[in-house]
């Protein structure tokens, strides 16, 4: 049991930290608020709110165009990610054959490898091929820096899941086939919610990629868009909040919609070895 200094302690250090977590937030949402004219680097409380910061950046900004950009990626990024590390990790996680250890350690190795390592020979590889300044040229690379994280997300859940229930399937006549698709991957649910919704933030955020491999604006992901969006109003502090909330909203918005699997997938068996 608990004691109550104890309990004290522990909201109160929660507290403080919840605080410094908020308190940037807090001022960049004061910022966007804040009408033009009052606007200005440091903290600062609106006298009246205006709202129309968010329509000034929208509209100058392109933002429309970026996000939908980045949804296309973001969203074909999970998608592939997902299929292939459900079939990678039940792989990995059921079946014996020989090498199975070296490769799944072998596939682990990507993450250890920054995108900064390779950005540069991928981008002639690409360009090679012609794939440059196209969305496969941000999907096909983030679905690879992706996968070996996916692959031993879902192995290592597939792994936690009883034998009994396995063998069970199995006995009623159960193909390998059918026992993933119709029993593993529903019980996976929590993880795999939890690997998308991973996945699909570290896909969205991605600004290296995009700038390195991306020149035609119709294509530019929000965060690249935002950066040059910055360049051209750096003094315009309500505007840049502004276009700040916009490109930061859905990564939030997916978040609160699915934060109930997503502290359930991090606290079930997806992480067992």
């Amino acid at each position: 049991m608990i004691s109550g200094r104890e309990r004290a302690l522990n909201y109160a250090i929660l507290t403080l930290f919840a605080a410094l977590a908020l308190l940037p937030l807090i001022g960049v949402v004061s910022s966007a608020l804040t009408p033009a004219a009052e606007s200005g680097p440091s903290f600062t409380w609106p006298h009246h709110l205006d709202l129309g910061n968010f329509s000034t950046a929208w509209r100058q900004g392109h933002f429309a165009t970026y996000l939908t950009s980045s949804v296309l990626v973001a969203v074909s990024v999970v998608l592939l990610t997902a299929v292939l590390a459900i079939l990678a990790g039940f792989s990995f996680a059921h079946f014996d054959y020989p090498g199975r250890s070296v490769l799944f350690y072998v596939t682990l190795i990507g993450l250890m490898v920054p995108p900064e390592a390779f950005v540069i020979p991928l981008y002639f590889n690409l360009r090679d091929t012609g794939l440059t300044d196209s969305y496969w040229s941000l999907i096909l690379p983030q679905t690879a820096q992706s996968l070996a994280f996916g692959v031993f997300w879902m192995r290592n859940f597939f792994r936690s899941v009883p034998v009994s229930v396995i063998e069970a399937a199995r006995l009623d006549g159960a193909s390998d086939w059918r026992l993933l698709w119709r029993i593993l991957v529903p019980t996976s649910r929590p993880a795999l919610l939890t690997m998308a919704m991973l996945v699909f933030m570290w896909t969205w955020n991605e600004f290296l990629l995009p700038l390195v491999m991306i020149t035609d604006e119709s294509k530019r992901t929000a965060p690249l868009g935002l950066a040059f969006f910055q360049s051209e109003h750096t003094t315009q502090y309500s505007v840049l909040a502004a276009a700040s909330i916009i490109v930061a909203l859905p990564v939030v918005a997916s978040y609160v919609f699915l934060q109930r699997h997503f502290i359930s997938g991090m606290l079930s068996g997806a992480v067992k070895g």
